[in-house]
């Protein structure tokens, strides 16, 4: 691999040799790879985490998606929107709160979960195919140290905000 500078219109391609630049560019290959495999199942990326979760536990809450997504209500919103008018899920307000979204598998839905795991490793195998298994359980850790890292600077943040 060379060190050579890339950009890209978001600038998530420059790579100035730091570990903040290599995550965005690492990240968007992942997701636009990720995105090319699910497409032949009628999924794009991003859409396979929330059929994950219904895979585990169905109905959810709309807001516990959110949550578990760490995304924006919004954004949880249209990826619903899309993945029901596909047929995957089912969205309908709860009979105890009618405030509550109910979000459900259908059964087109509960038959992706074959093929988007066979994606996922098939995305893992090509994510880590030059590491040797000991470097991928070097990458997992750092990785998880990394994220922990984020996250709880983004948690401390957000309560010195909101004290």
């Amino acid at each position: 691999m060379t060190s050579s500078a890339h950009t890209s219109g978001d600038g998530a391609g420059l790579d100035d040799g730091s570990i903040s630049s290599l995550i965005p560019s690492v990240s968007k290959a992942h997701r636009n790879l990720a995105g090319s495999l699910l497409a032949d199942l009628g999924l794009a990326a991003g859409q396979q985490f929330v059929l994950m979760l219904l895979w585990k536990v169905s109905p959810q809450s709309q807001s516990d998606l959110t949550r578990q997504l760490l995304i924006e209500p919004p954004t949880t919103a249209k990826m619903l929107a899309r993945l029901e008018s596909a047929g995957f899920i089912e969205r309908r307000r709860s009979g105890a709160d009618r405030r509550v979204v109910l979000v459900s598998l259908t059964e087109s839905g509960r038959a992706l979960e074959g093929p988007v795991t066979s994606v996922w490793h098939r995305l893992e195998q090509q994510t880590t195919r030059d590491l040797t298994p000991v470097e991928q359980g070097q990458l997992r850790d750092l990785l998880a140290r990394v994220a922990q890292s984020l996250t709880t600077e983004a948690d401390a943040g957000s309560s010195e905000d909101g004290a």
